[in-house]
């Protein structure tokens, strides 16, 4: 699977995919096939962590 490269579309985009279809960032990134690195360092850059007992970034 192609990421958003802009950080806040991938943001938006992951959090949608996290509320609407995954139990945990985890999960996502199994069925995307990414590394979960890929996802929370760029997110990190523009100060997004993510929250497991949320299961969001904010």
């Amino acid at each position: 699977m192609i990421l958003p490269q802009d950080p806040f579309i991938l943001l938006s985009y992951v959090n949608t995919q996290l509320r609407d279809n995954f139990h945990s960032l985890e999960a996502f990134c199994a069925c995307a096939g990414v590394p979960p690195v890929s996802i929370t360092e760029p997110l990190s850059q523009i100060g997004f962590q993510y929250i497991p007992e949320q299961n969001q970034f904010r």
